[in-house]
């Protein structure tokens, strides 16, 4: 028996830990540490409500659109004007988060779990006129490599020209998402850490020349997602469909919807939204979504644990480094006390499963194309589906909103903060189930809690000894080589972490074996 620890990972976000102790080359135990204490709770203390939809977004530079509009959604559920939001304050909304929610998932598939794949090495073999392949090839011929070396040999499948085509994808997905942050900036302001988004709506107003520029950007988005990024998908897909029964993990899914269709509901759980609120299990028959079922555990996490099993709304944020059989610096969420992953699998799974004929056709299109079962949803081949099936379901959307725009008519409602409340906001963020909770008092933030999507993914263990969905993931995979253990990445890139790479294969008692530096 031996351990494999990779510290950092990387092609994610952040800096993850993950620790496997593997016996005749299959995971037998499994640890994923958040090695990064930030405390942003403790900062928004004290401060002024409204502060906490700028000082949030900092919570993460890749996706802090997500951020903001949760944090916005939260104050204005504090506030008291969650259902008074004008029609279009709430599409602007949804224009903002869509372009971004959409080229995020460009950026996860080309330029951070791709190089899993796609052999960058059959670009020497090209023999073309591709000026983008050219420059790549030349770079080959120079040895410099980076961001594509060094890497994980082995197991590379796609024929050459497949290659060749996936790696010119690469660099024009740097461009696509250029494009989108562009297209998110016209209503936002800037990216990242926008300013057009605030309590009671939005900052900018819409106009003829804005929404025209915005829709021009969204069609270049959607003909790339449509002809590049999905059959792309689908063609590593195909060679890879052994990965359709890799990285199960625990098969219970949650959703919070995103997009909201119609503000008239005060309650978040069971607006109208475009992707549905909701859970799944291996049945895929569709459940309600209750916050109050939600807690957070604490008992392996480096915090007090007079704080575990606590609702977000109550959470306390005292940290305790060093704690005794604790091993990160994230909580375990839980949903009515069982393991749930989130992402783009949870919320497609869960729109999928509530009848949307528009998703229904995605999907069941999709499966048919691999001769394949829903069920595959549950695993590494379907988390990457999903995420490029969700961003076509948005992208497709995003035109028809925008020129559903009233200019002349208001974005923004007024408000007065009050002494005391509560509130929350919950949206689904790029990487899954993301909640924003406030308590009020004397017209001050008392307490703010942020659970976002990998705090449920790559939780540790709860007080009730469950091991997170990562974690799950990765126990009973084969590693066909422990010093090149390429299946363990690509089971946690699928669920695209937020968290940063060396590798370290060392036995139980702490020897090392080998070090291997990927990216």
């Amino acid at each position: 028996m031996g351990k494999i620890v990779i510290d950092p990972v990387t092609r994610i976000e952040g800096h993850l830990k993950i620790e496997c102790t593997v016996e005749n080359g299959v995971v037998k135990d499994a640890r994923g540490t958040g090695n990064l204490f930030r405390g942003l709770e403790l900062i928004l203390r004290g401060r002024d409500p409204r502060d906490a939809q700028i000082i949030a977004q900092r919570i993460c530079g890749v996706c802090p659109q997500s951020h903001g509009i949760a944090a916005a959604l939260n104050l204005d559920s504090a506030f008291g004007i969650a259902d008074k939001i004008p029609d279009n304050g709430r599409i602007i909304r949804n224009l903002i988060h869509g372009a971004h929610v959409a080229q995020d998932a460009c950026l996860h598939f080309y330029h951070l779990a791709a190089l899993d794949y796609v052999n960058v090495a059959d670009v020497a073999k090209y023999e073309g006129n591709d000026s983008q392949l050219n420059s790549v090839k030349d770079f080959i011929a120079r040895g410099e490599l980076g961001p594509f070396m060094p890497r994980y040999e082995g197991d590379y499948r796609l024929p050459a020209a497949v290659n060749q085509q996936a790696v010119a994808h690469y660099v024009r997905a740097l461009e696509i998402r250029r494009i989108g942050h562009e297209a998110v900036s016209i209503f936002s302001g800037k990216v990242p850490h926008s300013v057009g988004v605030v309590p009671g709506g939005v900052t900018s107003v819409p106009t003829v020349d804005n929404i025209m520029a915005y829709i021009w950007k969204i069609k270049i988005l959607k003909d790339f997602i449509d002809n590049v990024y999905i059959p792309d998908v689908l063609a590593v897909a195909g060679a890879y469909l052994d990965y359709a029964a890799i990285g199960v993990g625990c098969k219970n899914l949650l959703s919070y919807g995103m997009y909201d269709l119609d503000g008239k509901s005060p309650d978040y759980a069971t607006r109208d939204r475009l992707f549905k609120q909701g859970t799944i299990s291996a049945d895929l028959k569709p459940g309600t979504l209750d916050m109050n079922k939600i807690a957070e555990y604490v008992k392996h996490s480096w915090y007090e644990d007079s704080t575990s099993g606590l609702h977000p709304a109550h959470g306390d944020t005292k940290p305790q480094p060093g704690k005794n059989g604790a091993y990160t610096w994230t909580k375990a969420p839980r949903y009515d006390g069982k393991v749930y992953e989130v992402g783009a699998v949870a919320r497609v799974a869960v729109t999928y499963a509530k009848g949307d004929p528009k998703m229904k056709e995605l999907v069941d299109g999709a499966l048919a194309k691999l001769k394949a079962k829903p069920s595959v949803l549950f695993s590494v081949l379907g988390r990457h589906l999903a995420r490029a099936l969700s961003a076509k379901y948005i992208a497709d959307q995003l035109e028809g909103w925008a020129l559903s725009l009233k200019p002349g008519e208001p974005c923004y409602t007024t408000y007065e903060i009050p002494d005391t409340a509560m509130g929350m906001g919950i949206i689904e963020g790029s990487r899954g189930a993301l909640g924003h909770f406030i308590e009020i008092k004397d017209k001050k933030i008392a307490n703010y809690q942020a659970v976002v999507p990998t705090t449920w993914n790559i939780s540790p263990m709860d007080d009730m000894g469950q091991h997170g969905p990562i974690e799950q993931a990765l126990i009973g995979t084969k590693v066909k080589d422990e010093k090149n253990p390429f299946e363990i990445v690509r089971i946690i890139r699928s669920f695209d972490p937020c968290l940063a790479c060396s590798i370290h294969v060392v036995t139980p008692k702490g020897r090392e074996l080998g070090q291997y530096r990927v990216v």
